[in-house]
């Protein structure tokens, strides 16, 4: 079969091929620091339903996101809602909070002097522009409207109904946030928290780079700079979405590259997690075997940049010898 065979509902390929590139060498680790080559990858990913990047425009953050700018930051915010022992709080359904070097979209003209945040939310391939700071009303929104449960696990049976009420999603709340949009590129999360752990904050700027120099060499449109989503002039207290700007609507092919805070397992550095948009088409016009899926890959160098942007950007096949695990949309979480 070409060197390739399916793994359970997606296909795989065994090792990452050699690259044809001049790739940029593998970085120097500080002493001390090495990467585990010898322990096995398959199966050690976080056990979540959704991740939630925070766009902060930076590269870098303190070991705790939540301590960054001394606690007032929408990381901290979301963890105070569905964090250990917050209001949301389901140990059923992990919801992990991450920070990125994405910028957040500028606010529309008509709010100017309001402070925003955005997120992405993955894999419910969603970007929420506008998160007002100036009050928790959008953040319990944002929770209440997309990032709870659908459904509740059944050890949550013996709870009041009003408890269980509380902790199910209600799509009502989506009304209070505006421009929110389908993420249709893909997105390439690499960790670089070097705040946290040397390794990933030596090889998470040397992958970036490398990522954005071969993905347009394959074809892929590296979309970069903030999200320019225009919202129509207010009308009886509501806002609408007249257009989204630079997020490759149309394109077959085009990507987000950015660094991310801790996701676990520095010591497999570097750490990357590829999410793939629904409805992700195969050069050949076919649907994409991985479309709508996020995998993790660790130990990841730049010779490998190359293979896994043809491999699984393009053909939508596993590199077994990188995979840590992957997500599905609906949250199952994929094993090989």
């Amino acid at each position: 079969m070409g060197g390739w065979i399916w793994r359970g509902s997606f296909p795989t390929t065994p090792t990452c091929p050699a690259p044809t590139c001049a790739c940029a060498p593998t970085p120097e680790l500080p002493p001390g620091l090495p990467i585990d080559h010898k322990a096995p990858l398959h199966g050690l990913i976080s056990n979540y339903a959704q991740h939630v990047l925070v766009c902060t425009a930076k590269d870098d953050w303190p070991s705790r996101i939540v301590d960054d700018n001394g606690g007032d930051n929408l990381a901290a915010d979301l963890s105070e809602l569905v964090g250990r022992g917050g209001k949301f709080s389901d140990p059923f359904h992990n919801i992990s909070i991450l920070n990125s070097s994405f910028p957040s979209s500028p606010a529309p003209p008509q709010r100017r002097d309001l402070q925003t945040n955005s997120v992405y939310l993955l894999p419910q391939f969603k970007y929420v522009p506008f998160l007002p700071r100036v009050s928790f009303d959008s953040v319990e929104a944002l929770v209440r409207g997309y990032l709870l449960p659908e459904a509740l696990h059944p050890m949550h049976d013996g709870l009041s109904p009003v408890h269980r009420d509380r902790l199910l999603r209600k799509p009502a709340y989506r009304n209070l946030l505006w421009g929110v949009r389908d993420v249709t590129e893909v997105v390439v999360l690499i960790c670089g928290h070097g705040g946290r752990d040397q390794r990933c904050g030596v090889f998470g700027p040397v992958l970036r780079d490398e990522f954005e120099a071969r993905l347009p060499e394959k074809g892929v449109e590296v979309l970069g700079g903030p999200v320019e989503v225009e919202v129509e002039v207010e009308v009886e207290g509501r806002e609408g979405v007249q257009g989204v700007q630079g997020q490759g609507e149309g394109r077959n092919y085009a990507a987000r590259v950015g660094l991310v805070s801790h996701i676990g397992g520095h010591k497999f550095a570097g750490n990357v997690i590829i999410y793939l948009p629904p409805g992700l088409k195969t050069r050949d016009g076919a649907a994409h075997p991985l479309a709508g899926h996020g995998i993790w890959y660790g130990r990841v160098e730049p010779r490998h940049v190359e293979g896994v942007i043809e491999e699984t950007v393009l053909k939508g096949r596993v590199i077994e010898e990188l995979f840590r695990g992957g997500i599905r949309q609906d949250g199952e979480i994929l094993r090989l």
